[in-house]
């Protein structure tokens, strides 16, 4: 038995590390499952954040790339949306899949995390993250750098899982910071955002979105 419990235990930890990190021809499965599951959070996301045509806006952690596709066709032709990814496998995937995005100049795909956005100061209308604080240490950090990067007006939009639901699945066990909806509210008005708390219900797991608008 405890030769099976470590197996299971090893599996999960590779699952929760892809997560938060897809790389190699696992990354490339994992991506596929993360626009399944991840496209209505991250239509949700989209919805909140209010994107308009030709706005400059960012998907950050966009994974299998679901959220780049809904951002560009918001933003249309005179628009720019950026796809911020620490996964270079992610990175790569998105610059081979939305080849035609990128050579027009209305889709550029960089490399960062959310603790340190390859991106201008004031240089975003909107900026959405579904899923992606689970994997990172310093909330408010992450926050303080969302809330940098949006112009005054700006919205910010954080997607996350109900932590009660999410504690129920066996791969967040390790590698998961499951923090409850007002810890992250709190981080973005740290960073100076007027927050609103969106809970949309859906099974087996609710979504809740945190929406920071800009007080500058």
């Amino acid at each position: 038995m405890p030769r099976v419990n470590s197996i299971v235990t090893r599996a999960m930890s590779t699952v929760a590390a892809q997560l938060g990190d897809p790389h190699g021809l696992l990354g490339k499965g994992v991506a596929l499952m993360l626009n399944r599951t991840n496209r209505f959070a991250v239509e949700a996301a989209v919805e909140a954040a209010g994107v308009q045509a030709g706005q400059a806006v960012a998907d950050i952690g966009f994974g299998g790339g679901v959220g780049l596709s809904l951002l560009l066709r918001r933003v249309g032709a005179a628009g720019t949306v950026y796809g911020v990814e620490i996964s270079p496998d992610m990175a790569a995937r998105a610059r081979s899949r939305f080849t035609r995005d990128i050579g027009t100049g209305g889709l550029r795909v960089v490399e960062g995390g959310l603790t340190d956005l390859p991106l201008a100061e004031a240089s975003l209308d909107a900026a959405i993250t579904v899923n992606t604080v689970y994997f990172v240490a310093d909330l408010d950090r992450a926050c303080a750098e969302l809330a940098r990067v949006v112009r005054p007006a700006g919205r910010v939009v954080i997607g996350i899982g109900d932590p009660e639901a999410m504690a129920r699945m066996p791969f967040t066990a390790t590698g998961f910071r499951l923090r409850p909806p007002a810890e992250v509210a709190a981080a973005l008005e740290r960073a100076g955002l007027v927050t609103e708390h969106r809970r949309l219900e859906r099974q087996p797991i609710p979504v809740h979105l945190l929406i920071g608008r800009s007080g500058r």
